[in-house]
């Protein structure tokens, strides 16, 4: 059953309501979204189809533009005020069944005023609404979804599955070296080192390696020197000498 109801009349903005429909299909599905000439099927009882879709859904879109109140009916009185006017029908069971009713003003529309609808409808002028415009429609109609998927968390249940799924899987690096580190998954940042074979520094200072030939370089420092002995394969002996002070002096 569908979910939303997309409100339009025609000669006032059936493009716009297509896009609007089209875009919140691609999004939660095809099913999920009502637009009489996409989803009523030929041979289908047009009254019965209307009714029933527009009782079952959880959000109605009424897509106003800019001739929206200037609608006539056949005897040329507003469109509005004829109760057998679809628009109006259509709106009227939205809310006697507790739909959330939201008006789309497209492009330059204004917001509609009390004073200008009928007595039934003017519960109408007091729904908060969206706008869309052309120059702006993509934001627009994320936003548009985005809010429905709030309103309705059937629907934004099904917006981060899809997410989800459009994503797809976590690529895994499966790196092996022995005594190493196991498996290594997703980002990582610092110094990796693969079956090291020699000295490893992974600091920011420098690196001394002493060999057979220079068993003790001599660092100095605050007055002291430091002797270092290694062959960086096991372990490294420290000498400590020089005129420095003790521990006991400080």
């Amino acid at each position: 059953m569908p979910v939303i109801f997309v409100n339009y009349r025609s000669g006032d903005e059936e493009f716009t309501a297509t896009l609007v429909e089209r875009e919140l299909s691609r999004r939660f599905g095809d099913e999920k979204v009502f637009r009489a000439s996409k989803s009523i099927s030929p041979g289908s009882k047009f009254p019965q189809e209307i009714l029933t879709a527009v009782r079952s859904c959880g959000v109605l879109l009424a897509v106003i533009g800019p001739r929206w109140l200037e609608a006539r009916s056949a005897d040329g009185g507003p469109a509005l005020e004829d109760p057998e006017d679809w628009i109006r029908r259509e709106i009227l069971e939205a809310f006697d069944t507790g739909a959330v009713v939201i008006p789309v003003l497209v492009g330059k529309t204004v917001r509609l005023k009390r004073e200008e609808l009928p007595a039934a409808l003017r519960e109408l002028a007091d729904c908060q609404y969206r706008r869309l415009n052309h120059r702006n429609a993509e934001s627009d109609l994320s936003r548009l979804a985005e809010d429905l998927g709030r309103i309705v968390p059937e629907l934004g249940r099904q917006a981060e599955k899809d997410a989800s799924r459009q994503a797809g899987p976590q690529k895994v690096i499966n790196h092996r070296q022995p005594g190493g580190i196991g498996n290594v998954q997703g980002d990582f940042t610092g110094t990796f080192v693969s079956e090291p074979q020699g000295p490893v520094h992974t600091g920011s200072g420098h690196l001394y390696q002493a060999g057979a030939q220079h068993l003790a370089p001599q660092i100095s420092g605050d007055g002291m020197q430091i002797g270092y002995v290694g062959d960086n394969h096991g372990t490294v002996n420290q000498e400590r000498g020089g005129t420095g002070p003790s521990d006991s002096e400080r």
